[in-house]
C-alpha cells in the first residue's frame, strides 16, 4: 500500500481569513493544481497558514513546521496568482523553499475562477511566459472555472 502524499498550503497574506474553502473542495476532487494525485491517492494535509504578508516573512519558517509534520510538498495557494496585483515573489519562494527544505512547490491549489481569468486576462496580468507557467497548473475547462467563481 502506497503511503499518504503530505503537503502543506501557503496562502496570501491578504487573504488570511480564507477558511479555505475552495482549496480543500479541489483538493478533495482533485481539480486544479491538485490533478496531479491521483483520485484514490492518499493525500493528508498537514499545514494551513499564510505567508506572513509582504515579503513572505513566514515563507522562512512555515515550511520547516510543515516538514516537521511530514509534508513532501508545498502548494501556493492559487490567491497568490489571482489576487492583484499577482505576487511578485512566487519565484524567490519556491526557490527558497526548495534549496532550504528540500521540499517540491506547486504554484496553486484549486482552479481559476472564471471571474479572475477574464479580469486578468483583459489586463494582460499573465502574458509573460513566467506567469503562463505560474498559472498553468490552476487552468482548467470554463465549465470548472465557473464552479469557483
Amino acid at each position: 500500500m502506497k503511503n499518504k502524499t503530505k503537503i502543506g498550503i501557503i496562502i496570501c497574506d491578504r487573504y488570511r481569513n480564507c477558511a479555505g474553502g475552495k482549496c480543500f473542495r479541489a483538493l478533495q476532487n482533485r481539480e486544479g493544481a491538485f490533478d496531479i494525485y491521483k483520485k484514490d491517492e492518499a493525500v493528508e494535509l498537514v499545514g494551513y497558514t499564510n505567508c506572513g504578508g509582504c515579503p513572505g516573512g513566514n515563507i522562512e519558517y512555515a515550511p520547516e513546521e510543515m516538514k516537521k509534520n511530514g509534508a513532501e510538498v508545498i502548494h501556493f495557494a492559487t490567491g497568490f496568482v489571482v489576487g492583484y496585483p499577482p505576487c511578485p515573489y512566487i519565484d524567490h519562494f519556491k526557490q527558497f523553499i526548495n534549496e532550504k527544505y528540500g521540499m517540491r512547490v506547486v504554484v496553486g491549489t484549486h482552479p481559476i475562477p472564471e471571474k479572475y481569468l477574464k479580469t486578468h486576462s483583459a489586463l494582460g496580468t499573465w502574458d509573460s511566459p513566467e506567469w503562463k507557467e505560474f498559472i498553468q497548473p490552476t487552468m482548467s475547462d470554463q465549465e470548472t472555472r465557473m464552479a469557483y467563481d
